[in-house]
């Protein structure tokens, strides 16, 4: 699709000052924003610039699998790279800094990296909107530890952003935003690896059965099931309910509810979706 004349000159002068760079690393989660970066950085970079994603507990299988196909889409050289975030008793704690200790530790491996690599710059995906989107304090870790945020510095919108995946041809132009697993855990209740793995199953599960916005909040082994509003009459089917108790309960949870307001950010925590791992992505906002 053609872009705008002033989208044009936003994304041209992110383009110019990556090429300015003698190298990159992208904090690549494969969603929409990471994805621009990387693809803006490979065309003004070629080989010298590397996506790379960090894997972890709280990163579902499916979305490190979406990163690999993305990254290949786009032809920028990829690396995984693994840590836990569940080492540091300060994000187990899941208080309201909860976003900043993990993006400190993520972004943390991607200056690793790069370092390996002999290369400087880390680039993230956090957009002009971003910082206005209330408490995201992932944010100040990007600001401490000097990561350089294109889309942000040239006043590219997560409108815009869409807009030019979709002008690279991107598959994730209209893929929703994904916040990591940690996200569907209340605030003040520990982060473990039996809670994330029980909602990283349960979610695998409504992918399967075909829904496409949706999460599973974990309550201390109450699931309460959000679906977008217009897949709500899909979770109301008798035979959808008995299958999502059922597959539920197997995954290890005692109580399986479906919340009749629908998916909506933000509803367990202050910043519950506050994070672009698995966008700006790392996280990238919810």
């Amino acid at each position: 699709m053609s872009l705008p004349d002033a989208t044009v000159a936003k994304l041209d002068a992110a383009r110019e000052d990556l090429a300015g760079f003698d190298g990159v690393v992208v904090a690549f989660s494969g969603g929409v924003d990471s994805s621009v970066v990387a693809a803006v950085a490979h065309d003004a970079l070629g080989d010298d610039a590397v996506a790379c994603t960090a894997k972890s507990e709280t990163l579902p299988a499916a979305e490190l699998d979406d990163a690999t196909r993305v990254a290949e889409e786009i032809g920028v050289r990829h690396e995984i790279t693994s840590f836990s975030e569940l080492d540091d008793p300060a994000f187990v704690e899941n208080d309201d800094d909860r976003c900043y200790h993990c993006r400190s530790m993520r972004l943390g491996e991607m200056f690793d990296v790069a370092r390996e690599l002999g290369i400087d710059v880390v680039c993230d995906g956090t957009n002009a909107d971003d910082p206005g989107e209330g408490h995201r304090p992932g944010l100040r870790a990007v600001e401490e530890l000097d990561a350089y945020s294109p889309l942000l510095e040239h006043g590219i919108t997560k409108e815009e952003v869409r807009a030019i995946a979709d002008h690279y041809e991107l598959s994730v132009a209209d893929k929703p935003s994904m916040a990591c697993l940690s996200s569907r855990i209340p605030t003040g209740l520990d982060v473990t690896e039996d809670r994330l793995t029980r909602v990283e199953q349960a979610e695998q599960l409504l992918r399967t059965w075909g829904f496409e916005q949706f999460r599973v909040r974990d309550h201390d082994g109450l699931a309460r099931i959000e679906v977008g509003e217009d897949e709500l009459d899909r979770a109301l089917d008798a035979d959808f309910v008995r299958a999502a108790r059922d597959h539920l309960l197997d995954c290890g949870f005692d109580h399986v509810t479906l919340d009749l307001e629908g998916y909506r950010t933000g509803s367990v925590s202050p910043d519950a979706d506050g994070g672009d791992v698995l966008d700006a992505d790392y996280p990238t906002p919810d």
